[in-house]
Parts: structure tokens; C-alpha cells; sequence
């Protein structure tokens, strides 16, 4: 309980939730492409596995909100280039992370984007 003129506390319930919109999630990954889809799920498996520490965890969701905001350091919208920082952050994010991305965690993620992104299309 907080006293009157205290802040509530932040809840961190989207640390501990499972529950992820692929729809709105496909969308926006079918604007990035194949390239960035990969290490954007494997980001996304990585957070929703158990075994991920919460820190960890919290770097990985701080670099997607990145990815997520529409403020960039090269907008999104100029051909070729527009998503080059988003995949530098989710490499450099994913190097950071390696040491919790499991054999699992790639397997679910390289499933979710051959079923989103099938090679024949």
C-alpha cells in the first residue's frame, strides 16, 4: 500500500506473461522482412522461456520497445537501409543474450519463422 502523494508501484507482469498477439507481431515483422524476423524470434523465445533470468529478460524487452517505437535512428520507411539499425540492435542484443539462447530456444523460433515466412513464397 502506498501513502497518499506515493506512486503506485510498476507492476512487472509482462515479465512472467505468456501471452503474445502474433497477429499484430507477423505484421510487423512481414514489414522488416526475413532478415530481422529471425533474431526479433529468437528475442521472443528467449523472453518467453522459463529458464531466461529476469534481467535478462528486461534487456531483451527494452531493445524491442526500441524496435518497436517509430523514432529511429534511420526511419523505417527509406528502401534498404530504413531497417538496418533495428537488425544492428537485435544482433548486438542477441550476442549480448547468447548465453540463454538455448538449442530450444533457436528450434522455436526458426519453426515460427518457417511457418511465417515459408521459403517458397
Amino acid at each position: 500500500m502506498t501513502s497518499p502523494g506515493q506512486a503506485e508501484p510498476l507492476q512487472a507482469e509482462v515479465l512472467e506473461s505468456t501471452v503474445v498477439d502474433e497477429a499484430l507481431l507477423l505484421r510487423l515483422l512481414r514489414r522488416a522482412g526475413r532478415l530481422v524476423a529471425r533474431p526479433a524470434l529468437e528475442c521472443l523465445e528467449l523472453v518467453l522461456d522459463p529458464q531466461t533470468p529476469y534481467p535478462i529478460k528486461a534487456t531483451v524487452l527494452a531493445a524491442l520497445l526500441y524496435l518497436m517505437v517509430p523514432l529511429d535512428l534511420i526511419p523505417d520507411f527509406i528502401p534498404a537501409a530504413g531497417f538496418s539499425d533495428d537488425l544492428v540492435a537485435l544482433t548486438t542484443l542477441l550476442g549480448l543474450c547468447a548465453r540463454h539462447r538455448t538449442p530450444e530456444i533457436r528450434l522455436r523460433a526458426q519453426r515460427k519463422l518457417d511457418r511465417w515466412f515459408p521459403l517458397g513464397r
